[in-house]
């Protein structure tokens, strides 16, 4: 059976709670529902007035877990082409479940007499059954009170003022200018749900480009929705409504590109995460010593992975680094110094490798290990697909700067890094050697004979800012980059693959993340007038979709939604706040006691104020004019800001 499309619902989450809808408000076909710990508790709710639905003329997102429908009962009120009596529905998602209010408002001239009736029922549905479209054979029980699945799930719904019965059913006197109103709230009852209790984020922005500050604020929106605790640590789930879990590399990267809210997420991340690092080897769910996960597979999400699965070749590396940059934003020594053997354990791992760090697939659970996870994912630039094991670029690049990284931490902590230090040299040596393919680019991968995957791929920003390449390889790289990239982001194969088809989901999509990692890159290099481009294109995609930037959508001019992406997603939300890391050129180095700001210039956002960025003890509030000058008004005590001079750029085609 086909997964269900999602580009038309409108979602309202609150971690582990997802609501999803028609724009019409009203719960008939899959996915549509409210879902808990990836149950299903309502799978149809529908609304008539005087027997009958009103015609919906809107729909709009409130914020992460609210929205609004509107609906006019044309059937009602007077005569002529006005509206005059309205059905409002405000709806908010909560962890346990969620609410509706219902609001009819009576603009007409004339008194209402009329009954309103509520249908609701559930099937109890396993999230995994609605991905696979397997719920054809459920059966559905309405519901009016409580009802019990026999398996022990119960659900409830309440509603205020009591209905006069039957069911949920109210009789309505409406007098001329009078609203009435009533609140339907749906709960599910047997789980109590590990929703995360955290301090809101202060970060705010105000820019001559108001699109910044919108896709700033729905980012942070979404990350504090997607937030979910593994006992007293919070994490970002990956996404909704099929991801609402712990993953290795999605939970990482959105911790990481995150860090404008402060290090809190990263180190919760890294701590839920450390607690489940590797330590046998089981090659039925990829398990290896000192392997981080990559994802915790919930009983009822789906059916073909193991409960706590280790196919992923990035994760360990990407542990590292995050946890290297959650150190120079401010976490604690306290809090750095217990995951010091987890570093020694994730960099033994790297280093365990024969030749570079490859991956093969047991034919148990994913093919492909990298974050292109999908069968046709790496290919060939005729089309071939890559016979494994596969050793891809990005992870090179990743366990490159993890090795730094670590090593880092390690002198830190009155430990030797020098090892590893010697470690990542050889690697990029070696990489230098292998991967550079004859057009003057890195291939996506080697494959299981050491021949290059020759495509010409978004993986290759990954590579910049991390310090594997050296600066002419870092300028070929962003001459690239700007080749892959629509007006909305970098394209994830370049149109001249064979296999390139701007709705896949691998091969020509824009994936936010991948554009913004790649972003961060073209900053930490020095490439400004790409870097300028590419902020850019992703403010054009937050406008394109109204701000909720979805996992992924087409490589093509118009940013046709992918239909099955997720949204929202932590790491395309957590791409707001990492828009601001790289307009400001901001580098945060905690243990050495600075800041620094080198801002893009001239300001593709013109001028802009960015307040409540967190930064160790405290926050940054920086002004920064059109030209890109920057103003510090505020800044963490006992830390010390400077402003680096613009550095020359990389001049790429526009």
């Amino acid at each position: 059976m086909a997964q269900p499309y999602l580009h038309e619902h409108v979602t309202c989450v609150a971690a582990p709670a997802t609501w999803l809808s028609s724009p019409s408000g009203d719960l008939a076909a899959d996915p549509d529902g409210i879902y808990v710990e990836d149950r299903r508790v309502l799978s149809r709710l529908a609304v008539t007035v005087a027997g009958r639905p009103a015609v919906p003329i809107g729909a709009r997102r409130t914020g992460a877990g609210t929205a609004e429908f509107t609906g006019v009962l044309r059937h009602l009120g007077d005569d002529g082409p006005d509206p005059t009596v309205t059905l409002s529905r405000r709806r908010g998602a909560e962890p346990g479940g969620g609410h509706e209010t219902l609001v009819i408002t009576n603009a007409s001239h004339t008194a209402l007499r009329v009954a309103v009736e509520v249908r609701a029922a559930t099937d109890f549905a396993r999230m995994g059954a609605v991905k696979d479209g397997r719920t054809a054979e459920l059966s559905t029980v309405d519901l009016v009170g409580r009802a019990d699945s026999p398996d022990g799930m119960r659900v409830a719904v309440t509603a205020e003022p009591a209905p006069d019965g039957p069911g949920l059913r109210w009789e309505v006197t409406l007098a001329p200018r009078e609203t009435w109103t009533a609140r339907l709230t749906f709960t599910r009852l047997d789980v109590t749900p590990s929703a995360a209790a955290f301090a809101r984020s202060g970060l705010r922005v105000e820019a001559d480009d108001r699109r910044l500050d919108a896709l700033v604020r729905a980012g942070v929106e979404d990350l504090e929705a997607l937030r979910r605790a593994d006992g007293p640590d919070v994490y970002y789930t990956a996404g909704s409504p099929w991801y609402l879990t712990l993953f290795g590399r999605d939970s990482l990267w959105a911790a990481r590109l995150g860090l404008p809210l402060g290090p809190e997420v990263a180190a919760g991340t890294l701590r839920a995460l450390a607690r489940r690092q590797g330590e046998r080897h089981d090659p039925d769910t990829d398990e290896e010593p000192g392997k981080i996960l990559h994802e915790v597979r919930p009983a009822d999400a789906s059916y073909h992975l193991p409960p706590v699965y280790y196919g992923t070749v990035d994760a360990t590396a990407l542990w590292v680094s995050t946890l290297a940059d959650a150190w120079r934003w401010g976490l604690s020594a306290s809090e750095v110094e217990p995951l010091l053997p987890n570093v020694e354990r994730a960099l033994s791992w790297l280093a365990g490798h024969e030749g570079f760090i490859a991956y093969r697939a047991n034919g148990k659970g994913l093919t492909n290990h990298g974050w292109k996870d999908s069968g046709d994912g790496v290919q060939h630039a005729d089309g071939r697909i890559a016979e494994g094991p596969l050793a891809l670029s990005e992870v090179q690049a990743y366990a490159f700067q993890a090795a730094v990284d670590g090593a880092a931490l390690l002198d830190a902590f009155g430990r030797r890094g020098d090892r590893w230090r010697a470690w990542a040299a050889d690697l990029a040596e070696r990489f230098r050697t292998a991967f550079w393919c004859p057009g003057g680019y890195p291939a996506i991968a080697l494959d299981g004979t050491g021949a290059q995957v020759d495509s010409i791929a978004s993986n290759m920003g990954h590579l910049l800012g991390t310090g594997l390449l050296n600066a002419d390889e870092s300028r070929a790289v962003a001459e690239h980059l700007a080749g892959l990239r629509s007006p909305f982001g970098i394209r994830t194969v370049a149109p001249s693959s064979a296999g390139y088809n701007t709705l896949s989901y691998h091969l020509g999509s824009v994936w936010p993340h991948d554009t913004a990692i790649a972003l961060l890159g073209l900053v930490r290099d020095g490439h400004r007038i790409e870097a300028s481009a590419v902020a850019t294109a992703l403010l054009s995609a937050g406008e394109r979709f109204g701000f909720r930037l979805p996992e992924l959508f087409a490589g093509d001019d118009a940013a046709t939604p992918y239909p099955a992406s997720c949204r929202p997603q932590a790491w395309s939300a957590a791409a707001g706040p990492a828009l601001l890391t790289a307009l400001l050129g901001l580098n945060p180095d905690v243990p050495a006691g600075r800041v620094t700001l080198a801002p893009l210039s001239p300001s593709p956002v013109g001028a802009y104020r960015v307040r409540g960025l967190r930064i160790g003890p405290g926050e940054l509030d920086v002004s920064v004019s059109p030209d890109g000058t920057p103003t510090v008004h505020d800044a963490p005590a006992n830390l010390t800001v400077a402003i680096e001079p613009p550095r020359t750029s990389c001049r790429t085609h526009q």
